[in-house]
């Protein structure tokens, strides 16, 4: 028997919930971790109309977030009302259809108060500032403050009246980094809000994160937002999109088929300015790169979809991180068919490099193959063009490809006459190469017919079967660059990668940090020579 049996008293069974209680509960929905209550402060400072938010955290923000603005700010005797569940500024009315802010149900301040030490001091036009402090609960009383017009929040000691909280949170450099996250998806949903992120662990002071104030949230501030936040590489690789279908407007910067990523932490969806994670927004951009990019890799993108508020229902989920539309399969339709629209128009941006290391992992041998009049035209794979010849087939030979010969299984498989031809087929399940196709392909033959390579896939297939056996054995074999590589990433990319320093030397990739923004590469895993250092790290 379960000795942890749920038994009901018989005596007053149901009973009203004291309201410290009551926060509490609802603080274990609505803040989750550091992240979650940074980014209900945030949107609170953006719904009371600033221009400039700082965040300062420490220890991953279990020990402190603050959160400074320079919006409308609260009276007197607003502040005490603020601290109330269900009291909110952003409702006129009860029509829940019509939410034209990011909160909306009055419950991320008084959760906070419950869990954490708050203290806000807040500044409006012509009434003063004034600081008021909850503690587990408990709200003191208002007293005079300083601070110009705004508003400043600090919640120290998070999860200090929940203990049982505290077991759950991850380490100090995880919880910075979904902060960081948080805040950068934040920032982009707002160009025309300027933004810093300060680490203030151990008592330094250090900037994670600052982007200035665009001037508007146009196509081109968007754009300049998301270089400074993402990168110029992500600017670089990217195409406008801006569609609009009825009453949806559909904006914002898709990669290029080319820039696939590992993972897609890439990937950012704002409905009206609110960015969410929805499933069903991440499976029409998955589709929409179905037909250009392999199933284990993932597009980056920002994406804004605007619409009426009544068209969206954006309160079906806690954290207000999923959203239900009237017309899902239409949303789904516009993202689908919009970027592949853009990717048809733009691809030829699409760049590649030549894997000559593929082409050399197949055995360079004379190979004959059937011609349109059944003689044998010789073919040596050395004849392959490595200098970016852009013809479709880079040899001089005369007709092998001719329309009026069409390869089959039976072509090759007459042993009478092609016995050697087979028996060195053998031992190459995917056959020797005969030609290249569009700098992208090699076209082989083995016993069965005809054999198309992606040459980057093969490539990167060999560089990481040879690395797999020697990280087997311990012996992964390192290369010194004798001049240390610069590369420049975001600051948060910067915070990831000194996180798994120690992991990636391990893998023969050493690592510093070089400035704020750059990294200096020191050693690189033999194996890959000169490949693109920067794409490696990103994966």
């Amino acid at each position: 028997m379960n000795k942890y049996d749920h038994k009901i008293s018989q005596k007053n069974v149901i009973k009203q919930l004291d309201e410290t209680v009551i926060n509490k509960i609802a603080a274990g929905e609505v803040v989750e971790r550091p992240a979650s209550a940074v980014k209900e402060l945030i949107e609170n400072s953006i719904d009371a109309g600033c221009s400039d938010i700082t965040i300062e955290v420490a220890d991953g923000g279990k020990t402190l977030i603050r959160v400074i603005d320079d919006g409308l700010g609260m009276s007197d005797i607003d502040l005490p009302i603020a601290l109330r569940r269900h009291a909110t500024s952003k409702l006129p009315n009860d029509n829940l259809l019509n939410i034209n802010s990011f909160g909306f149900r009055g419950e991320a301040l008084p959760s906070l108060g419950a869990v954490g030490r708050l203290r806000i001091i807040s500044h409006n036009d012509g009434n003063g500032a004034h600081e008021i402090n909850v503690n587990g609960g408990k709200i003191s009383d208002i007293k005079p403050a300083a601070r110009t017009l705004g508003t400043t929040i600090e919640l120290r000691d998070l999860f200090y009246a929940t203990p049982a909280r505290l077991k759950f949170l991850r380490s100090t450099k995880s919880e910075l980094k979904a902060i960081t996250d948080t805040v950068k998806g934040l920032s982009i949903s707002t160009p025309n809000v300027a933004f810093t992120l300060i680490d203030k662990t151990g008592g330094k002071s250090r900037k994670i994160l600052q982007v200035q104030k665009e001037k508007d949230v146009s196509l081109a501030s968007v754009k300049n937002r998301l270089s400074r936040v993402l990168g110029q590489d992500f600017s670089k690789n990217s195409i406008s999109i801006d569609v609009t279908r009825e009453d949806v407007n559909l904006t914002g910067y898709v990669c290029l088929p080319t820039y696939a990523r590992a993972s897609n932490a890439m990937q950012y969806f704002f409905v009206n300015s609110r960015q969410v994670r929805d499933k069903q927004l991440i499976g029409a951009l998955r589709a929409a790169y179905s037909d250009f990019m392999p199933r284990d890799r993932f597009p980056a993108a920002a994406i804004y979809i605007n619409c009426r508020p009544d068209f969206v229902d954006v309160n079906v989920h806690p954290g207000k991180s999923e959203v239900r539309f009237r017309d899902p399969q239409g949303i789904r339709s516009l993202i689908v068919t919009g970027i592949r629209q853009v990717i048809a128009i733009e691809g030829h941006r699409s760049s590649s490099t030549l894997s000559t290391a593929a082409l050399g992992a197949m055995r360079e041998q004379t190979h004959q193959m059937p011609s349109a009049n059944n003689e044998q035209v010789t073919k040596n794979s050395q004849n392959m063009d490595y200098n970016g010849n852009k013809r479709f087939f880079t040899r001089d030979v005369e007709p092998a490809f001719q329309e009026t010969w069409k390869p089959s299984a039976r072509d090759f498989q007459t042993k009478d006459e092609h016995a050697n031809f087979i028996e060195e087929f053998e031992s190459f399940p995917l056959g020797a190469p005969i030609a290249q196709f569009g700098e992208n392909y090699i076209i082989s033959q083995n016993e069965d017919g005809i054999v198309i390579i992606d040459q980057h896939a093969a490539h990167e297939r060999l560089v990481y079967e040879k690395l797999k056996e020697q990280a087997k054995d311990n012996k992964i074999e390192v290369q010194a660059l004798l001049v240390p590589e610069i590369l420049e990433f975001s600051e948060p990319e910067i915070l990831v990668l000194m996180e798994y320093k120690d992991n990636l030397s391990r893998y023969g990739l050493k690592i510093n940090q070089f400035g704020i923004n750059s990294i200096a590469v020191q050693e690189i895993p033999a194996i890959l020579n000169s490949e693109n250092i920067k794409k490696l790290i990103f994966d």
